[in-house]
């Protein structure tokens, strides 16, 4: 069985629905938590099926070990630390390191 890779048209329409998703659970945090939560939980579904990647700036938005939607401020806590930026998630108490490279 060999193993064959998604056309492009495939993964930039993925991609651009991940993209939508992820607006969307920004737009509904403010009043409906659960189903910002359920966007993203769609949005690495598609992701995986199509095994195309997260683009950076999305995958900081929600928790990688609950994969809930992250809204700093409200149910997350970042700091800057030596050259690190540490996204502590209230949800299921765990942080993450995003290391910050200069330029």
């Amino acid at each position: 069985m060999v193993n064959r890779r998604k056309s492009s048209s495939t993964n930039v329409i993925a991609e651009e629905r991940i993209r939508t998703l992820f607006t969307e659970a920004e737009k509904a945090f403010s009043h409906a938590p659960a189903l910002a939560h359920r966007y993203v939980a769609m949005a690495r579904k598609i992701a995986m099926k199509t095994k195309t990647r997260i683009p950076p700036m999305l995958k900081r938005q929600f928790c990688k070990f609950c994969y809930k939607y992250l809204q700093p401020g409200v149910n997350a806590r970042v700091r800057v630390r030596q050259g690190k930026v540490i996204v502590s998630c209230f949800e299921c108490k765990k942080f993450m390191r995003i290391e910050v490279h200069k330029k």
